[in-house]
């Protein structure tokens, strides 16, 4: 897997704020760009019009976490879910992992301003999103199609997760309005296969988001 030199999360905002085309190309072909002022990128990132599309609390109603879930968003950015993560699991824990410093930075900040004591800022390593505990679920929003070496990344990850667990992956469709150049998207059934060979199974496939799709897998039985 390529450095996590920026946000994956960030990135896959970037698709929707008006930055200009040529920032956008540079962010996704793995630039040196930093998003340093995450306070100012947070204003577009955590957008309320961003809900009528994202449909957050109807992705989190969906997972049915039980209250003392423990929940890892991989590139969490500013926090737009695991915020909210945090608050459906009151006597659970949310890890928040990125590997742009100044979001961790506004994350752990976010978690006391909000008062969300069972969220944690986690600093990912280069390939390693340095998950602290055993997950019950492992969630990528916007971030699956920036991840390179895929099938071991993902076998890595199952180290991740309790018996039971499992990852849910979101990520734009082929068609949407916004989101990553169309030679970097990934369709479902590509990821479907991918994971597969990375050693999951398809358990749920939701399919109320109009621009994403939005699939859940635990690791195949043996």
């Amino acid at each position: 897997m390529r450095p996590f030199i920026l946000s994956c999360a960030v990135l896959a905002a970037a698709s929707f704020t008006a930055l200009p085309a040529t920032a956008i190309a540079q962010a996704h072909h793995g630039g040196r760009h930093r998003f340093q002022d995450a306070e100012a990128w947070a204003k577009k990132f955590d957008d309320p019009k961003r809900d009528a599309w994202q449909k957050p609390a109807e992705v989190i109603q969906a997972l049915q976490l039980k209250p003392d879930a423990v929940v890892a968003d991989i590139s969490a950015g500013t926090g737009y879910f695991a915020t909210k993560f945090a608050r459906a699991v009151p006597a659970g824990r949310v890890f928040a992992v990125d590997a742009e410093p100044d979001m961790v930075k506004y994350l752990g900040e976010r978690a006391k301003r909000e008062n969300l004591p069972n969220l944690s800022a986690v600093a990912a390593g280069a390939n390693d999103p340095r998950i602290p505990e055993k997950t019950d679920l492992i969630i990528l929003v916007n971030t699956y199609h920036h991840i390179d070496k895929r099938e071991h990344y993902f076998r890595a990850l199952q180290n991740a997760l309790k018996p039971g667990g499992r990852v849910a992956v979101v990520d734009f469709t082929l068609e949407a309005p916004e989101g990553p150049p169309p030679k970097m998207r990934i369709a479902p059934e590509r990821v479907k296969k991918e994971m597969q060979a990375a050693g999951y199974a398809l358990t749920q496939e939701h399919g109320f988001l109009p621009r994403q799709y939005f699939l859940v897998f635990e690791p195949a039985r043996p």
